[in-house]
């Protein structure tokens, strides 16, 4: 079969759900998520191989610097959508910083830091106990100029006590993609340089099993899709390992096994828009995230994984997206306009059918749990 890149797919990104998964890349790939994807003939690669290559290569999309680069470029996170997320983070902080005893020295990871936003904005709004060391890590080149409060690194450090976040992470840890065949037989999909795209070798071994007990196509209508979320589940449990006492949490975009969507979810952006996914390096190829899987397959280092909508979490923060009274605009104009601007600022956060949609899996590891 080849096609061209994305004919009938049926789920691409969530409508009104900003612009994308995959804001921001986090770490370089490491061995626990280095593709094993071979190359078809042709030329073709297996998806995840393809994705290796377009994202984190010498001339990946996440690897260029300078002007035009960096998430905000290209597509609008809830970072980048208002300060108020960094606000909440900044929360999420203090009660982390209270429930380890208040340490004179908290650690802040964000994994997958563009270009170091949300650190920049949660070091500006925390207001709790002991400083903060704020670590960035990104595969990509740091700013022209980087906040100086800030470490860049390429992994998370060993060791964190307080915070480690992936906003927007592992949608973009490379997977393979699988299609059912004519006969509802699961294949790899390769694809070329340009997008188009063809069936391969049946799905076998791990992949297979990935598949059966979290994604089932075996028997789905031809042309059925499924991202294989394996390597995804590794790379959270390797991040995961570097937490000694505090609070883990990753945020994406993410669907379960009682809804997942029947063509899979593999799509890419650019400037701002929607387009094929092309593993050509001038595109953001991402997929949603099979976060129950991820859940599962995290060590278990402390109580039960906990998965809440972004809107669930961002209310437990205290963030409200209530209008204002209407009274306050004959007392207080000015002061009627900046609230009914951040309350608009907060609705966006909250909406269920945006960002307010995204999901949070968290990990509370030696400390009574801060959120919902």
């Amino acid at each position: 079969m080849e096609n061209g890149g994305t004919g009938g797919r049926g789920a691409g990104a969530e409508a009104g759900a900003g612009p994308g998964a995959g804001s921001q890349a986090g770490p370089e790939p490491g061995p626990e998520t280095a593709s094993g994807g071979g190359s078809g003939a042709g030329g073709r690669l297996r998806w995840r191989e393809a994705m290796l290559r377009a994202l984190y290569g010498p001339e990946g999309f996440y690897r260029r610097g300078g002007p035009g680069t960096g998430a905000a470029a290209h597509f609008r996170t809830s970072v980048h959508a208002s300060p108020l997320f960094a606000a909440a983070v900044a929360e999420l902080v203090r009660r982390t910083a209270v429930a380890l005893g208040r340490p004179a020295e908290l650690d802040v990871v964000d994994v997958g830091a563009g270009r170091g936003e949300l650190l920049t904005g949660v070091l500006a709004a925390y207001e709790g106990p002991g400083r903060l060391r704020a670590y960035a890590v990104e595969v990509g080149p740091p700013p022209e100029e980087p906040d100086g409060r800030i470490t860049w690194l390429a992994r998370p450090p060993e060791g964190v006590r307080g915070l480690l976040f992936a906003n927007e992470w592992l949608d973009n840890v490379p997977v393979e993609v699988a299609e059912t065949d004519g006969q509802g037989v699961p294949r790899y999909v390769e694809v070329a340089a340009d997008g188009t795209e063809r069936l391969g070798a049946e799905v076998r071994g791990a992949d297979a099993e990935w598949l059966r007990r979290w994604w089932p196509l075996a028997g789905a209508p031809p042309g059925s899709r499924a991202e294989i979320g394996a390597p995804r589940d590794a790379a959270w449990s390797a991040a995961l390992t570097t937490l000694t006492a505090g609070l883990a949490l990753t945020a994406d975009y993410a669907h379960t096994r009682a809804a997942r969507p029947p063509y899979g979810t593999l799509t890419a952006f650019r400037d701002g828009q929607e387009v094929r996914p092309v593993p050509d390096g001038s595109c953001d190829v991402t997929a949603h995230v099979a976060l129950d899987a991820v859940a599962a397959a995290a060590p278990e280092r402390g109580g039960p994984a906990l998965l809440m909508s972004q809107r669930e979490a961002l209310r437990g923060l205290g963030l409200d997206g209530s209008r204002p009274p209407l009274a306050l605009a004959r007392t207080d104009p000015a002061g009627y306009l900046r609230r009914l601007a951040t309350a608009g600022q907060a609705a966006e956060l909250l909406d269920p059918a945006g960002l307010g949609g995204f999901t949070w899996l968290a990990h509370h590891v030696g400390i009574a749990p801060v959120l919902p």
